[in-house]
């Protein structure tokens, strides 16, 4: 007997949830793969569980392109479900439009949810407001740990590791772990166990702000506190660690010119929209270093070993540049650096360029002198590597601060930037040099 149409569509549609449910990680890898319209049009097929699961793994940038497009009752359903924070961060991506609607449907099914969105909304990104988790479990001091144990149990939430203790006056006094509360007697109050808080978190403090606590103290949560001193949340580690990792992967990225929502299995229409207008801007950058090789045509004509050695030039300028932005981009990601040393982190990689450039130079001076049999090539090299190794180091240092300064995003520029440096820094510097030695240099 043959199955009907209708049958063997619902049958391929259970076996699609089947998957989505068993590999939810796999199956978010194949739904970042798709445009935000296919993506859309499959979770719309999907129980709501499964969205709520797919959501989990779906990269962020993905995630908020996919909720832009997703239909009214899905992206209502899934506010639902979701953290506020994480819920907020969406939102916060959509049109002023599109977001009243989505708000104003949401005020009239789900008020109480509308009023916390909102009033998170009202903070600037990037602060703990936004990062902070609601869902604390705070009691009173003079609560035994037997009643807290009770009260606990019936609680619908996750129990948090981290416990609050309040005073009377519902202010701070204190935090004890899950683990400490259950090892305790039953008649103890929650005031004798408290240990003191190790740090404390305002709303409006920024994310640098938060990762630098974070840092210095190591704890396991840190409670938000807001303009009243009353606490409104707290904010996990992992979730810092987890922020961060996502913005270092993504910097990687975008240095580079590629997008942070492109994947290795994008498709390579997305891949070219997004890396195009970058290689277009770059093109622009290689004819102002041409424009410099070009400045000395003659010479170059003259001493022909100048052509050969012109890439030695650059690509060793372009390396250097490359190590230090690599190193000031992950200490500005990490919070290991802040704007306000970037006098000590030029004079530091100047230094570095120096070295690295006296090293470099002895070995492809030695290099050029066997190949040339010329000590003035030898010596041009040489001086141009060192003088190219200290600018580029510098530049290295000092482009990804001053756009962080300026209040540009880094990972998005400082590569192009630090190309265009490196490359006019290695051509003029080695050319330049050869110019005020050319009596030194073999003609022909």
């Amino acid at each position: 007997m043959h199955a009907s149409n209708e049958q063997f569509d619902a049958a391929i549609e259970k076996l699609g949830t089947a998957f989505l449910n068993a590999y939810p990680r796999k199956g978010a890898q194949l739904i970042s793969q798709l445009t935000p319209e296919e993506a859309a049009r499959l979770l719309h097929e999907q129980p709501l569980y499964i969205v709520v699961k797919l959501w989990k793994y779906i990269p962020p940038g993905s995630a908020n392109s996919l909720f832009k497009v997703m239909a009214l009752p899905l992206s209502i359903n899934l506010l639902r479900q979701l953290d506020a924070n994480v819920a907020v961060s969406m939102l916060a991506t959509l049109d002023d439009s599109k977001r009243s609607v989505l708000l104003g449907e949401l005020e009239t099914q789900h008020p109480d949810l509308a009023s916390e969105l909102k009033e998170l909304l009202i903070y600037p990104p990037n602060t703990a407001a936004r990062m902070m988790d609601r869902s604390i479990q705070a009691f009173y001091a003079d609560t035994s740990v037997h009643e807290t144990l009770s009260q606990l149990k019936k609680l619908k939430s996750k129990i948090a590791d981290v416990l609050y203790v309040l005073g009377p006056d519902q202010a701070l006094i204190g935090e004890l772990t899950l683990n400490q509360l259950l090892a305790s007697s039953g008649n103890q109050t929650l005031g004798t166990l408290a240990a003191p808080i190790k740090g404390k978190l305002d709303v409006m403090d920024h994310k640098d702000t938060v990762v630098e606590l974070f840092e210095g103290l190591r704890a396991r949560a840190l409670p938000v506190l807001d303009a009243q001193k009353q606490l409104v949340g707290q904010i996990r580690f992992f979730d810092v660690y987890q922020s961060t990792k996502e913005e270092l992967v993504s910097d990687m990225q975008t240095m580079v010119g590629a997008s942070k929502d492109e994947k290795a299995l994008s498709s390579s229409w997305f891949a070219v929209k997004k890396r195009l207008p970058w290689l277009q801007i770059n093109l622009l950058t290689a004819f102002a270093a041409a424009a410099v090789v070009g400045a000395f045509e003659g010479l170059i004509a003259q001493v022909t070993a100048l052509a050969i050695l012109l890439p030695v030039a650059a690509g060793q300028s372009g390396n250097a540049g490359a190590q230090a932005l690599a190193v000031t981009m992950r200490g500005l990601t990490l919070r290991e650096i802040s704007t306000r040393q970037w006098y000590q982190v030029m004079l530091k990689e100047m230094l570095t360029g120096l070295l690295n450039g006296l090293a470099i130079a002895l070995t492809c001076a030695i290099g050029v002198y066997i190949w040339s049999q010329s000590v003035g090539l030898a010596l041009v090299i040489a001086l141009a590597l060192i003088c190219s190794l200290v600018i580029a180091g510098s530049a290295g240092a000092i482009v990804p601060i001053a756009l962080k300064k300026f209040g540009l995003d880094p990972a998005q520029s400082s590569s192009i930037v630090l190309t265009t440096i490196t490359d006019i820094a290695g051509f003029m510097s080695f050319l330049g040099i050869a110019l005020l030695l050319s009596d030194m240099l073999p003609v022909g």
